[in-house]
């Protein structure tokens, strides 16, 4: 798969995760996994990619007497989303055509 395209669909992976309760790194994994597979240091690497483009925040709490830092979508990153539901309308329009059998008409 494209690189570019493969990035594209895991932030947007990620941002779902998210979307309806801030969540951590291990949990991500979790929820993420009947999905798709993601390492660790990938996570980190979206996650991180994330937070520098506004799409989400960080914060740090104690949980079992450790820090963990859970994740927050901001409006930008609900924006994210809608915009990546509106092109999945074009993307399957490519996939039918890319997919299409040849019916013999040239």
């Amino acid at each position: 798969m494209d690189i570019q395209l493969k990035r594209g669909l895991l932030d947007v992976c990620v941002l779902a995760a998210i979307k309806n309760q801030d969540s951590y790194g291990y949990k991500i994994i979790k929820d993420l996994k009947p999905y798709i597979e993601l390492s660790e240091s990938t996570l980190y690497t979206i996650l991180k990619r994330l937070e520098t483009a506004d799409m989400l925040t960080v914060r740090t709490a104690e949980h079992g007497g450790r820090l963990r830092k859970y994740y927050h979508i901001t409006d930008e990153g609900i924006r994210r989303i809608e915009e990546f539901k509106a092109e999945w309308n074009e993307i399957l329009s490519i996939y039918q055509f890319v997919t299409k059998e040849d019916n013999g008409n040239d």
